[in-house]
């Protein structure tokens, strides 16, 4: 009996193609490569020294994430060069809130079948947002997964490694009642709450995304796609001159469940969502919706997408520098006395969600 030869291509993984589209991203990737780097992507590993930093008591510190179902509107957009600034953008957030500096950032991109060009704008946003963080490309994995994803749909999850000085850790143990929040502005959602996101646009009101919103001054899928604020050039200004307390990265969980991973036993926050201005985009799905103020501050950013706690004393100064990095920051609340354990988290939404 005669026995037909397959190969790895019929059954939908093509080699040839991976290898092409690794050649084509090696220039950007290249770009990306600072003091450090000690090879170029293409080994089992990437290569990195710590031996050029002069750091005194050096700590890693390491996250990963992923931008969730964003992707779904980066498909339904065919946009897919920003989706890669929203993955380093949720890795790197997390890891500056210790005062860490971004050195390496490895991405994963799953497929059913890869679509080089497709590919290659995802990677296009990554380079970008290492770019921006001053962080280096240094490898990544592309995997075929015929019959575990559906033509068109990809995955996505990214890998960030940080250094900081051990003396230098911001943790929050040092923040102390009185002490002040100062609220940096978010470019809009973000990556978080777009399953709500999508059942109020797409479900609840039926619209598309080429449709035009006049409040929001543009068409539903521009200000979906908007990619999340990398905040590593503006944190690390700061941190290397005045001291900071505490920095909480207003990620999934809102300010509800964000805040009290900074703050010490006994300590909770006053904060008055009325000392920013509210963008459109949440009035938006605020009013769309139906959507609580208690539930969209468990589940957006609702326009502040990074939160520094720092002395009073030193409130004008920080805000004068972060004025001058085209920042505009916003006095939000300030540390009080927790009851129980502390921790909690007093929001007065009522004045900024009229």
């Amino acid at each position: 009996m005669s026995v037909k030869q397959s190969k790895y291509a019929e059954a939908g993984v093509d080699i040839d193609k991976g290898n092409a589209f690794i050649e084509k991203i090696k220039p950007m990737v290249s770009a990306t490569h600072k003091r450090g780097v000690l090879a170029d992507i293409g080994g089992f590993g990437g290569l990195f020294a710590l031996g050029g930093f002069n750091y005194k008591d050096p700590v890693l510190v390491s996250s990963t994430d992923g931008v969730g179902t964003k992707l779904n509107i980066a498909k339904l957009c065919g946009r897919h060069d920003t989706i890669g600034i929203d993955l380093v953008a949720m890795c790197v957030n997390d890891i500056v809130v210790n005062g860490g500096l971004p050195l390496f950032f490895l991405d994963y991109f799953a497929v059913g079948e890869l679509e080089i060009e497709v590919a290659t704008e995802v990677v296009k946003g990554i380079a970008r947002g290492c770019e921006i963080s001053e962080c280096s490309l240094i490898g990544g994995e592309t995997a075929e997964m015929p019959g575990l994803y559906r033509a068109g749909d990809y995955d996505l999850a990214g890998f960030v490694v940080g250094i900081v000085e051990r003396e230098k850790i911001i943790d929050g143990s040092d923040i102390k009642v009185g002490d002040k929040l100062l609220g940096l502005s978010s470019s809009g959602i973000h990556s978080n709450g777009f399953s709500l996101v999508r059942k109020i646009c797409f479900e609840d009101l039926g619209l598309g995304v080429d449709d035009h919103i006049p409040e929001l001054g543009c068409t539903l899928g521009e200000e979906l796609i908007k990619p999340t604020r990398i905040y590593v050039p503006t944190i690390r200004n700061v941190v290397r001159n005045f001291p900071v307390q505490g920095i909480i990265h207003i990620t999934g969980g809102g300010f509800f469940d964000n805040i009290p991973r900074v703050l010490p036993h006994g300590c909770g926050v006053k904060i008055d969502a009325g000392t920013w201005p509210m963008l459109p985009v949440f009035k938006f799905l605020k009013e769309g919706g139906g959507v609580s103020p208690e539930e969209m501050c468990r589940t957006f950013n609702c326009g502040i997408g990074m939160i520094l706690v720092v002395r009073e004393d030193v409130v004008e100064d920080i805000s004068f520098q972060l004025a001058a990095l085209g920042e505009h920051p916003y006095v939000i609340g300030e540390v009080v006395v927790g009851g129980g354990e502390g921790r909690e988290v007093d929001l007065d939404c009522g004045a900024g969600f009229v």
